[in-house]
């Protein structure tokens, strides 16, 4: 499935949507300065295993990454979608480093 993300600043939060313009998942996050804190991702009933976390991480990083901000991954959807995706190692900090 394919998914529109549009960052919405003034709700501190990206939205994802399906084709039809139907609301898919929500990542909230803070930003202070060149930071950038992901707080919480919610994917709406309907839209699990679809992506849709995959299309708002890979949003949200790319994001950061074109402002050059530091990610502060909070949220655990986005941390265990970045522990798959390296390639944004360089942008994140995390306050703990899980033991695998």
């Amino acid at each position: 499935m394919t998914y529109t993300v549009t960052d919405l600043p003034d709700r501190e939060r990206f939205e994802a949507r399906d084709a039809s313009g139907a609301l898919a998942g929500v990542l909230t996050y803070q930003v202070t300065g060149p930071i950038i804190a992901c707080t919480h991702t919610d994917i709406e009933p309907g839209f699990e295993n679809t992506g849709v976390d995959a299309a708002l991480a890979r949003a949200v990083m790319d994001d950061a990454r074109s402002r050059n901000r530091t990610v502060v991954p909070i949220c655990p959807l986005l941390t265990a979608w970045l522990d798959k995706n390296r390639q944004y190692e360089k942008i994140v900090v995390r306050s703990t480093r899980r033991v695998k």
